[in-house]
């Protein structure tokens, strides 16, 4: 057979190669769906471990004396040939009298090469510093130590680096550490493994987590939100409190323990100094301070590209990581239709090549679609105003936290079963102290009424729906069809993109930490663009190029 009825016989044969590359291990995949929804049911044990760790723990213990460097992260910038690397040095003050540091006072360095002990580049960044106030007695003032922000640029993608941070004038830099460029854009490299976790915290639970994720050996880290749970944890006795206004009815303004955050920095450094973290806010990192400012922890401590993909604001951005472009959207800033964050939505999903990168994988706090008490149509209203535009773009799976429990859809429009609709999987799971949610809103006597799940940010739409099962209704009087597989458990999700049409998504529980062929949900997530037309991919330059 010569080369040309070789490389025809290739063609007629690939569809067939294609959809035979699920079928290994039995694993299903999104074109056996829709599936009929299933639950399973809540183990009572796993409500166990959910207790804050001391702040005294060995795990959130300061490591080393000022000015040493840490908290180190490194976070992915919008190029693979650009990282940022983080930390913080000085000591943060809590009290009723505090003093912002200097900046200024300690320099900001990152040291690296390709080599162990050798670091023959070095860059240079900026440095922040800031206060948590509270004039009002009782309440505690918080100063937070100097935090720096350097980005590495001119990196080598898909290479290993080393790297130490910190000041060389003061001879006082960290130890070695290294990390791993991701791929270049191209839709035929991939991060070998995207971990997903959301509503984290500092608890017994969150720590399993966290160890068996790194026992997955993840390339990146999607954040989903509401990190440190900094504002559950009393100043006052240092407990914390999963209903801060039932143990403080009184209190003028909910109190944050800041020292929690750089608990949670010390706590995560061993995984995040070498993986790329990629975070998005939540509603548990507003923290309303004096004047009505709000996020100042979130957006000091966090470097994320958004300047580099367009947005002029912390709160939303995007990157790219080999064939998968990242949006991370803002659902507690303005996400209406006449907005800054729509308007550069619209424009960053437009350049969009989907020949370059064919995946769009899309991330924020609060799911749209969620059968669950906790939250349900909590925001409804960005829905109604996003929703479109990502349909219209076939962006192709959406992570969502805020409910503390697994879920994953099947593919979903407007409350309608659709082929085309991304895959919404919500991973709110990590393991806070507001314990696991068991409720379904379908159950009986568990819908909440349209007066609950009243969103920290935005109006309330709250539907009763016009059609289908649920016709006339608030609730559904059982498990939604848009809802395929649900349970109460927490835990981590990885997903693995294998080539420009095929993901393997794999929910991790965490009590099968040590079954290694345990897994709590898993499948193939098919994307079909000769079926699903798109308005992205007519992008004619290489927009990866920083």
């Amino acid at each position: 057979m010569d080369a040309s009825a070789t490389s025809l016989l290739l063609l007629l044969l690939l569809p067939f190669l294609f959809t035979a590359v699920p079928q290994v291990g039995g694993i299903s995949t999104t074109l056996d769906g829709p599936f009929a929804p299933t639950t399973r049911r809540f183990d009572p044990s796993l409500r166990r471990g959910s207790d804050d760790l001391p702040i005294d723990h060995p795990r959130l213990a300061k490591r080393v004396k000022s000015p040493f460097p840490e908290q180190i992260s490194i976070a992915a910038s919008y190029c693979p040939s650009s990282l940022w690397v983080s930390w913080i040095t000085g000591d943060a003050q809590i009290g009723t009298n505090v003093t912002l540091p200097d900046p200024a006072t300690v320099a900001s360095e990152v040291w690296y090469g390709e080599e162990s002990g050798k670091y023959p580049f070095v860059q240079r960044g900026t440095a922040t510093a800031y206060s948590q106030l509270y004039p009002f007695e009782g309440l505690l003032n918080y100063t937070s130590g100097i935090i720096h922000h350097v980005r590495l640029e001119g990196l080598k993608t898909g290479t290993r680096y080393y790297y130490k941070c910190g000041d060389s004038s003061l001879m006082a830099l960290s130890e070695e550490h290294t990390f791993v460029t991701l791929p270049s854009c191209s839709q035929n490299s991939y991060p070998s493994r995207v971990a997903v976790i959301g509503d984290l915290g500092l608890t017994s639970n969150s720590t399993t987590t966290v160890d068996h994720l790194s026992e997955n050996d993840p390339s990146i880290i999607l954040m989903v939100g509401d990190m440190t749970y900094a504002n559950q944890y009393l100043t006052t006795g240092g407990k914390g409190a999963p209903c801060y206004s039932c143990a403080f009815p009184d209190s003028l303004i909910r109190e944050t323990y800041q020292p929690r955050w750089d608990a949670w920095g010390r706590f995560m450094e061993p995984v995040i100094s070498k993986i790329p973290m990629m975070v998005i806010e939540g509603n548990h990192e507003i923290e309303p301070q004096v004047d009505e400012m709000t996020f100042k922890s979130y957006l000091a401590r966090f470097s994320v590209p958004a300047q580099e993909s367009g947005s002029n604001s912390g709160f939303y951005y995007s990157f790219n990581a080999g064939g998968i472009h990242f949006i991370m959207l803002g659902a507690y800033v303005d996400y209406n239709q006449t907005g800054a964050q729509y308007a550069w939505l619209r424009a960053d999903l437009h350049k969009v090549n989907r020949q370059i990168t064919p995946w769009i994988v899309a991330a924020w706090h609060p799911p749209w679609y969620n059968s669950y008490s906790s939250h349900y149509q909590e925001f409804e209203c960005m829905r109604q105003e996003m929703e479109g535009l990502l349909y219209g773009y076939s962006v192709d799976i959406v992570f969502s936290g805020h409910v503390h429990a697994y879920e994953r859809m099947n593919r979903v429009f407007n409350y309608t079963l659709d082929p085309c609709g991304p895959v919404y999987i919500t991973v709110g799971d990590g393991g806070n102290i507001e314990k696991i949610d068991v409720d379904f809103a379908d159950d009986p006597g568990k819908c909440p009424s349209p007066s609950d799940n009243i969103p920290e940010y935005g109006g309330v739409c709250h539907l009763n729906f016009s059609s289908g099962p649920a016709k006339g209704k608030f609730c559904w009087e059982t498990q939604p069809e848009w809802s395929a597989f649900r349970e109460s458990s927490f835990g981590h999700g990885i997903l693995e993109v294998v080539n420009s049409t095929h993901a393997l998504w794999t929910w991790h529980r965490n009590q099968d930490t040590y079954e290694e062929s345990s897994k709590g949900d898993q499948i193939y997530i098919v994307r079909q663009p000769e079926v699903c037309l798109m308005k992205s991919g007519s992008a004619t330059t290489d927009y990866c190029t920083c």
